[in-house]
């Protein structure tokens, strides 16, 4: 299965998906931020980031910006439980940005298992 970075500032989602990802045979490293993330995202090879949107210090938009740059082949799944933004209007702009696939919270196993082979399926 996929070695995936999952990216969420939120602890309990943080572990949570991860938990799910990891019964279902993916390797899971996870990350507080986006600051955080990024640093993991450059010590290894993933085949996929999940990255939340709105997160302290280093926002999702900036991470998928930076990873683009610097791993512009790397599959990224946005996710997103909105805010004073509707999730949806913040996964487009994250889609715009380079994210591959953008998944609203809160997501069903089943639908975070599909977004997952959507984006790898992307990214292949």
């Amino acid at each position: 299965m996929a070695k995936i970075l999952l990216i969420d500032d939120e602890e309990n989602a943080r572990v949570l998906t991860a938990q799910f990802l990891e019964l279902a045979g993916h390797q899971v490293v996870t990350a507080e931020n986006g600051i955080q993330g990024h640093e993991r995202a450059l010590e290894s090879t993933f085949d996929l980031v999940i990255t939340d949107i709105i997160m302290p210090e280093k926002e999702g938009f900036e991470t998928i910006k930076d990873l683009k740059r610097e791993r512009p082949g790397l599959p990224i799944l946005a996710i997103s439980g909105g805010g004073v933004i509707q999730s949806d209007e913040l996964l487009e702009m994250a889609v715009s940005m380079g994210a591959s696939v953008g998944l609203s919270k809160p997501f069903t196993g089943k639908a975070l298992l599909a977004a997952v082979q959507k984006t790898l399926d992307l990214g292949a």
